[in-house]
């Protein structure tokens, strides 16, 4: 890994912006080759556990607490190998479950960087396995002159300014957890939620697992905003009561009271509802006419200030199974190679390449468009504790 000495462990890290998210890029032969040493390191690195995380890189919430651990791949279908770790801001542990799709979106600039990828003139595509998911991702990045261009007119609902899009499209996506697309069987389950009683519930699995449930069976409007979420512990209870439930159910653990340890990042949360006015985060107005559903987004125990691109590719995937909650939501006139998911930031767009087979579709990929920045290249201090 970086130089060390008896004191302190100089790391070379790159911040990026991917997508609503930020994290630290590093690649894999700048670490440990111990994995079992990554867990410490990341933790010191990012500050945590610490609300501020004050003595690190982490921005005190989970979508800029994260880390893409990134590599030339033997594999011959891909150039990079990626593995996401989420960073708990106030929990000393690391989860490798699951992806993240925004911070995916910085790995083909990140490889083209670091000369893992070659630019080529125009477009440069990278093929991007993610380690967590055991899933392809293809993005296609803008370079000319043999660097990356990150200036464009391309806006995304929760960053300011415009960039150069990357396209991102996840091949394969349905059944990282090994199970299918319908990880439980059933395109509608009921979860028993404790001191609340029956919801119903989809849980779907592609590109991350996700559980969707419907705002009004929560007590919701599906118009909450992320403050508004936050600051209700009764809320925040219930949600992850769900998703603990879920996770039972999915058999990542047997007491649904422990899920924010022991499968803190999946399933993620989601809760939807058919489209109509509201008011985002940032007193921008959305019509419904401009959207095809509502959705709102849990990252680690808080709610999500934007939407997850993984989740919005699972999302994508679920609208097109009949009968699923998000299939019962979505406007009827929806175009599914363009659905306007409308989330707390805004509005994304995202859509679905898909074959009928008969209660379950075949899921061939999902896409969507993302931007990225490079914020800085440098050495990280880390005085291991």
């Amino acid at each position: 890994m970086g130089n060390r000495d008896s004191q302190v462990c100089r790391l070379p890290v790159t911040i990026m912006r991917g997508g609503t998210s930020k994290g630290v890029y590093l690649l894999e032969s700048d670490l440990p080759e111990n994995r079992e040493e990554w867990d410490a390191l990341f933790l010191r690195l990012m500050g945590s556990p610490d609300r501020k995380q004050i003595d690190g890189l982490g921005g005190a919430q989970s979508v800029t607490s994260k880390i893409a651990v990134i590599s030339k791949s033997s594999r011959p279908d891909a150039d990079v190998d990626y593995t996401f770790a989420q960073v708990p801001v106030d929990k000393p542990f690391v989860s490798y479950k699951g992806n993240c799709g925004n911070i995916s979106s910085g790995v083909g600039p990140f490889a083209i960087e670091k000369g893992l990828v070659k630019a080529k003139e125009g477009t440069t595509v990278v093929r991007i396995y993610n380690t967590n998911t055991d899933k392809m991702i293809q993005a296609d990045v803008s370079t000319v002159d043999g660097k990356v261009l990150y200036d464009g007119d391309y806006s995304i609902a929760g960053v300011p300014g415009t960039a150069s899009p990357i396209r991102l499209k996840f091949m394969e996506p349905a059944g990282t957890l090994g199970k299918g697309l319908l990880p439980t069987g059933h395109i509608v389950d009921t979860l028993e939620i404790p001191d609340f009683g029956p919801v119903q519930v989809s849980i779907i699995d592609a590109a991350n697992p996700l559980v969707f449930v419907r705002a009004k069976d929560l007590g919701l409007d599906g118009k909450e905003l992320p403050d508004e979420l936050n600051a209700s512990g009764e809320k925040l209870e219930l949600l992850e009561k769900v998703r603990g439930m879920a996770a039972v159910k999915l058999g990542l653990i047997d007491d649904y009271e422990k899920s924010a340890w022991e499968t803190p990042g999946i399933p993620k949360l989601t809760f939807v509802s058919e489209s109509a006015d509201y008011i985002t985060s940032d007193g921008t107005e959305i019509k419904k006419e401009s959207i095809d559903l509502q959705s709102r987004m849990m990252s680690m125990q808080k709610a999500h200030p934007s939407y997850a691109m993984t989740g919005a590719m699972c999302t994508a995937a679920a609208a097109v199974v009949l009968g699923s909650i998000v299939n019962q939501v979505l406007a009827v006139n929806a175009d599914t190679k363009l659905i306007r998911i409308g989330h707390a930031g805004g509005i994304l767009e995202c859509g679905v390449d898909y074959e009928e087979n008969g209660a379950v579709p075949v899921i061939k990929d999902t896409f969507g468009l993302r931007t990225a920045n490079l914020l800085l290249e440098g050495t990280a201090f880390l005085r291991m504790r």
